[in-house]
């Protein structure tokens, strides 16, 4: 008995009859409080989700550990997850807000009445337009869960076992699942039918929501609906459904394997090297339909036969023999293939299975039946799919058929004959048969259509009506269609029987079309903007780096920029007043990072890139305008979260923390803030209005100033004005009394100003006097790049030894320069 709890309504129960997963016994299922409750009284959003998660949390020493299992109701793949997270449950959220969930299934144990789970309460609170349902605690079984993988999993997929034998909660969460979406589709999967994958969270880049967000890497801040201008928008040329959501899915969870990367931006070389090679295998990828969805309904069987279940049998048979046809057409574009992963898909390609599987399509289904646009156009190539002289009655059927269809175009000439109008026969899949008039009301006889005509619309001078006779033959062809629809189901259904064993072979395909189809996305994009291929070093270097998504959306070219960050030189604090370009400086590393991560070439001249294992970003959005309280707030949230999850191998940005509170306490904050995250090793930028912060390199030798420059350009009145150049350059700004310089052209009184210039000089020569660096401190920053410097040279120097002695005797140039000259020995010289 499945019992499903809901915190919101009950109705009455209901009882559902339905087989097991060997079809050979009948259980009852008896569903209580049916059904389930919103986290937003919005759901319209999330009408093209179709994602169902099952979560489960470990109780008691166990709390904190996690299974998830999740599965796409248009993809046949079950993706289990388990791993420990902390108590803001980051990992949790972030992955639910990646798979976008129609539904989230949780133990009824979670959200119990005054006692909710802390786990059940974040995800509600963070996850908006899904509906969830809780279900008894008993269904989150783990050796039920085993059984189910070991009876659907597919033989391709079966070295799952070894990873999740011992991972009980995402086998809890796996069987409360697929006994669940088992029932809501009221279908079973096929035996051995379904794509199994364990997913660890140390394979990916992680970036959590806010940080997605922030970088507006798949949804625009300003305008969800312009989602375009987007990082997804900028790379998504994708000719197929499957070849958008792996883009999509990657841009969320980067690469976190350099070898992996390397092989992809391999491919998008050749890609662009080899124009035949790219065209010629963008038309053949362009005409497959979703084969994931495909897949999906090919591998359930349905428990109850209907005409819709019918009709979609049919259709998908005639996508199937489609999809087929296509494999010897991409064979033939990726024959002449240099790069490794490119022929690993083409030796992929020649799975004798595919040729089965069409032979034996062939054998049944008509040779020029053809996947076709067009609601009437696919409805013939149903009714006529399946080859004559296999069914006789089938045979009569579709007879029958042909003679309606004729009747009712005869009919509709005898009208237009006998009211002497130019009628033609239009077809719609709601209305079926109907006629249309393209004529304006004047030429009319009175005005008006004859009475004999019902059902009138009209758009602009086009007229759409039926009438009684019409209505009938309408309803004698919907019969005929559906007796024709039931015995070719049947033979379909005999033939999918046959190919079950070998249709596994369609998750190769499914995975090879969706990754080419991005890669070629990827070069797609680079065709169109000036791209580079990045390395992977222990160094972010940036030469002429762009904002990809503002040099797409931008009437002009946008400033270019460099980037350096290294093990001895990781923080880089970036001044300059308000509208000079830091926020955009920061997403443009951060949006780069992303691209380099997931086998994209970038917006750059060269680019060198460290692997982040994860990308934080607290940056101001214009909704932080609100009151100083919960800006401040939303601010200790947001670093808090840095702090706690940030590691050695972090890309970390942030931008203005501390503008939600006094200036003293702000910077006191930013300041323990920057002190914390200096004893790590990740790459660190940090952009601030605190000036005082830009003193910090005097103590801390890893630390770099860098600013954006601002002219100051006198009219022809005498007026100063101030003109961004956005360009970077090293040190911190000059501009120290910004908001002075504002006040000047205000209509403050004169003295007023004057006054506040004395006291800000006061001030900042004390502060400055206090934060001057000694012979000492200049001394040991000027070691320790040094140290930095040799230690990176012998990692990656490709020099050859004359090259390399030039190199070094820059070096101690430049480190003699670094140093007080009373601080040099003798020795030293």
């Amino acid at each position: 008995m499945l019992l499903v709890a809901s915190s919101e309504r009950s109705e009455e129960c209901n009882t559902k009859i339905s087989r097991d997963t060997e079809g050979s016994t009948i259980s009852i299922f008896l569903v209580f409080h049916w059904l389930k409750f919103t986290s937003s009284s919005t759901v319209s959003a999330h009408t093209a989700a179709s994602v169902i998660v099952a979560v489960v949390e470990g109780r008691g020493l166990a709390r904190g550990e996690v299974g998830m299992a999740s599965i796409d109701l248009k993809n046949p793949e079950v993706i289990l997850s388990q791993f420990a997270d902390n108590t803001t449950y980051a990992k949790v959220i972030t992955k639910l807000k990646i798979l976008t969930p129609l539904e989230i299934i949780m133990p009824n144990t979670s959200c119990e009445a005054g006692n909710t789970t802390k786990l059940f309460a974040l995800i509600t609170e963070h996850i908006k337009n899904v509906t969830f349902t809780t279900v008894q605690r008993k269904y989150f079984n783990e050796t039920k869960g085993l059984e189910y993988i070991e009876q659907l999993c597919a033989s391709e997929f079966s070295t799952v076992f070894m990873e999740i034998q011992s991972k009980y909660y995402c086998l809890a969460a796996a069987a409360a699942l697929l006994k669940y979406v088992e029932f809501i589709q009221n279908s079973i999967y096929a035996p051995k039918s379904l794509k199994v994958r364990f997913q660890g969270s140390e394979k990916t880049a992680m970036i959590d929501s806010s940080s997605a967000q922030n970088l507006e890497l798949v949804t625009n801040n300003r305008d969800s609906r312009r989602n375009g201008h987007t990082l997804f928008g900028v790379l998504n040329y994708t000719k197929t459904p499957g070849g958008s959501r792996r883009l999509r899915a990657n841009i969320l969870e980067p690469l976190v394997d350099a070898e992996t990367i390397k092989i992809r931006l391999d491919c998008v070389q050749e890609f662009l090297q080899d124009e035949e090679l790219f065209f010629g295998l963008q038309a053949v990828i362009s005409k497959f339909l979703d084969t994931e969805q495909l897949l999906s309904i090919l591998v359930q069987i349905p428990k109850q036969d209907t005409v819709k279940t019918a009709e979609s049998k049919i259709t998908n048979i005639i996508y199937l023999k489609h999809t087929l046809e296509l494999v010897e057409p991409l064979k033939a574009a990726l024959r002449s293939c240099n790069t490794s992963l490119l022929k690993a898909y083409y030796n992929a390609l020649e799975d004798r299975r595919f040729g089965i599987i069409l032979e034996k399509i062939t054998t049944v289904i008509n040779d020029d039946t053809r996947y076709a646009k067009g609601c009437l156009s696919m409805r013939t190539q149903k009714c006529y799919a399946v080859k004559p002289n296999i069914s006789e009655f089938l045979d009569i059927a579709r007879r029958t058929y042909t003679e309606i269809v004729d009747d009712i175009a005869g009919m509709i000439t005898q009208l237009a004959e006998k009211y002497s109008l130019p009628l033609k026969t239009s077809f719609s899949s709601v209305r079926g048969f109907f006629i249309q008039l393209n004529a304006d009301c004047s030429t009319l006889p009175n005005g008006q259509l004859p009475s004999e005509f019902t059902k009138v619309t009209k758009t602009r001078n086009t007229y759409s009506f039926t009438s009684a006779d019409l209505i009938k033959m309408n309803e004698r062809c919907q019969e005929s269609l559906r007796e024709i629809y039931h015995m070719t189901y049947l033979i379909v259904c005999k033939l999918l029987n046959e190919i079950y064993e070998h249709i596994h072979c369609l998750y190769k395909l499914s995975d090879i079309v969706s990754m080419l189809d991005m890669l070629l996305s990827f070069a797609h994009a680079c065709t169109i903007s000036d791209y580079v291929r990045p390395e992977f070093t222990d160094t972010l270097a940036i030469k002429q780096g762009r904002h990809p998504i503002l040099e797409k959306i931008a009437m002009e070219k946008p400033v270019s920029n460099n980037a350096y960050l290294t093990e001895g030189s990781n923080f880089l604090i970036i001044t300059g007043p308000n509208m000079s370009g830091k926020s955009t400086y920061l997403k443009q590393i951060a949006l780069c990072q992303i691209m380099a991560q997931i086998g994209s070439y970038v917006p750059a001249e060269y680019c060198s890139f460290r692997i982040a294992e994860q990308i934080f970003t607290r940056i101001g959005m214009d909704d932080d305008i609100e009151t100083n309280a919960s800006t401040f707030m939303k601010e200790m949230k947001e670093i808090t979260y840095i702090i706690q999850n940030a590691n050695d191998k972090s890309l970390i940005i942030i931008d203005e923390l501390g503008r939600g509170t006094s200036a003293e306490e702000g910077i006191g904050i930013c300041y323990a803030a920057c002190e914390y995250l200096l004893n790590l090793k990740a790459f660190t930028l940090f952009a601030t209005h605190f000036l005082e912060l830009c003193h910090m390199d005097a103590l801390y030798p890893n630390v770099e100033n860098y600013h954006f420059e601002v002219q100051h350009v006198r009219s022809s009145a005498g007026k100063e004005k101030i003109t961004y150049t956005y360009t970077l350059s090293k040190g911190y700004t000059e501009e120290k009394n910004y908001g002075l310089k504002a006040a000047e052209v205000s209509s403050l009184p004169p003295s007023i100003i004057l006054d506040a210039k004395a006291i800000t000089n006061h001030v900042a020569k004390q502060i400055l006097d206090r934060q001057k660096s000694t012979p000492e401190m200049m001394k040991h920053r000027a070691v320790y790049h040094l140290a930095m410097r040799l230690v990176q040279t012998a990692r990656n120097s490709q020099l050859d030894s004359d090259s390399l002695k030039v190199y070094l005797k820059g070096l101690k140039k430049k480190y003699t320069a670094s140093c007080p000259a009373s601080e040099w020995s003798d020795e030293q010289h």
